[in-house]
């Protein structure tokens, strides 16, 4: 019968015409041939990569994960800086790793997930990525709705701005990887300048000197809550690091893939979330600043510090607004990819009628939630961080442990009796979510474990993690002993 994803439907051909024709990407799924990578590996290369990650994390909605250190926790300056710091390099790093097998398989980051989750239990990983892509996309709308709206003085609706910047995702997005590149190669630069004149004129009513609130064990509490929450945003790459650097060469060194993805990650995400941090801390000394957060929310803050530089800093504003499909336009391409991997005739729709079906999903979803921005970021984020910490654990000791010799057969991506059965995965997988509930920290549930600390902590991260790397390796020593594979 052959490879179902080679025989072409009308769809597809349609697709290819529009590849030829405009550039739109139309490869899908399957595996990029070697024949089809093959080329020198240049210093530009990783520079590129490094660009590409510090302009996808370097945009206005990562604000909004600084604001809440002081806004959210109660602590002060230093103490979110601190927590930020470090919750963004564990986060950076874990993306950075999976990021790695991307050159090396030719494959997507969940595609390759299978040789660690087995056929069946990876399509639980693509469902819960899928959720990720599409709840960044209702938060990067929101915020670059709630921005341009607070621009115009509220005179557009926050709709009209969600609108805008959804579509502008869905252009670049659908056009696939070629242009997905292009477009970040370069918009990292309006971004930069703009939040250096933010950092001008906002900078000086930062609050620097109040101190974090509480002591002991809630003080404890809430930095452990505040790290692990901004670990989670870079951890939301993990599920598609590697889809971004399937066109490159197998020869690419993969410690400079880790690293530069790693510290263009962290460097992107710092710059933005330092900036939020003091625009918090400014909440609670800046009766101006106050009043625009408590009437409208981020976008209405970061407005109102442009606000001494008059039509200039609205523009500035707007800049930031427009730049946030930068952080939107990846998760939509990895999203219509997710769509294709749950099975051979969700294969065959080709990647921009998917893209259309995420841009719809989340711009509807952004319109509903327009209101209820920082519930649904704090919630949304932390969710994140649970499911991905445990797989990320799984496939470090899937590579370390059982594959350290005889590595992998990425041609065998497709064929399912080559790959885990997946009773190893799915049981750490289901272990890993249970120590995440023990440990949650939320608005709607605390589990009992986040209850021993202070008035409570998020330690879900830190127990999904260990508690599937625990329970995954003896039972892959023993599906491996008794299946084979």
């Amino acid at each position: 019968m052959g490879d179902p994803l080679a025989q072409q439907n009308k769809l597809q051909r349609w697709a290819g015409r529009l590849d030829k024709a405009l550039g739109v990407e139309s490869q899908g799924i399957t595996r990029i041939p070697e024949e089809l990578r093959a080329r020198k590996v240049v210093t530009g290369d990783y520079v590129h990569m490094f660009v590409m990650w510090f302009s996808i994390n370097c945009t206005a909605n990562q604000m909004t994960l600084g604001i809440l250190g002081p806004v959210a926790y109660g602590l002060g300056f230093t103490d979110s800086i601190l927590c930020c710091m470090f919750g963004t390099i564990f986060g950076a790093m874990c993306s950075g790793y999976l990021s790695s097998f991307g050159p090396q398989s030719g494959l997507r980051t969940l595609i390759i997930a299978k040789y660690t989750m087995g056929w069946w239990p990876s399509k639980l990983c693509v469902l819960l990525n899928l959720v990720i892509e599409l709840g960044y996309g209702v938060i990067d709308c929101l915020v670059g709705g709630l921005i341009l709206s607070a621009v115009n003085g509220h005179g557009m609706s926050v709709i009209t701005g969600i609108v805008v910047c959804a579509l502008i995702s869905w252009v670049v997005a659908t056009f696939g990887i070629r242009w997905f590149h292009k477009f970040e190669s370069y918009v990292w630069a309006p971004t930069v300048i703009s939040l250096f004149i933010l950092i001008g004129v906002a900078g000086p009513k930062f609050d620097i000197t109040t101190s974090s609130a509480g002591s002991g064990a809630v003080l404890a509490g809430n930095r452990l809550s505040y790290f692990f929450l901004t670990a989670s945003g870079p951890l939301g790459w993990t599920s598609a690091a590697a889809d971004y650097y399937s066109y490159y060469p197998p020869q690419t060194n993969k410690y400079l893939v880790f690293a530069m993805t790693t510290c263009g990650m962290v460097f992107g995400k710092l710059f933005i979330e330092f900036l939020g941090i003091g625009l918090g801390s400014g909440l609670t000394t800046n009766p101006d600043f106050a009043a625009a957060f408590s009437s409208h929310g981020v976008g209405a803050l970061i407005v109102e510090a442009f606000a001494p530089l008059g039509n200039f800093g609205k523009f500035c504003a707007v800049i930031l607004a427009i730049c946030v499909t930068a952080n939107n336009i990846p998760g939509t391409y990895a999203a219509a990819l997710n769509w294709q991997m749950f099975g051979r005739w969700f294969a065959k729709v080709p990647q921009p009628i998917w893209s259309t079906v995420t841009v719809i999903i989340y711009l509807a979803c952004a319109i509903g939630g327009r209101d209820h921005l920082f519930s649904i970021f704090i919630n949304f984020l932390s969710i994140i961080g649970y499911w991905t910490v445990g797989w990320v654990a799984m496939t470090i000791e899937e590579q370390l442990i059982f594959r350290r010799k005889s590595g992998y057969d990425w041609s065998h991506w497709n064929v399912k009796s080559a790959l885990p059965i997946g009773y190893a995965a799915f049981v750490g997988f289901g272990v890993g979510w249970v120590g995440a509930v023990m440990g949650m920290y939320q608005t709607y549930y605390t589990g009992p474990i986040a209850k021993l600390v202070g008035n409570g902590a998020d330690l879900g991260i830190p127990l999904a993690m260990s508690w599937a790397a625990i329970v995954y390796a003896p039972l892959r020593f023993l599906e491996l002993k008794f299946i084979g594979r």
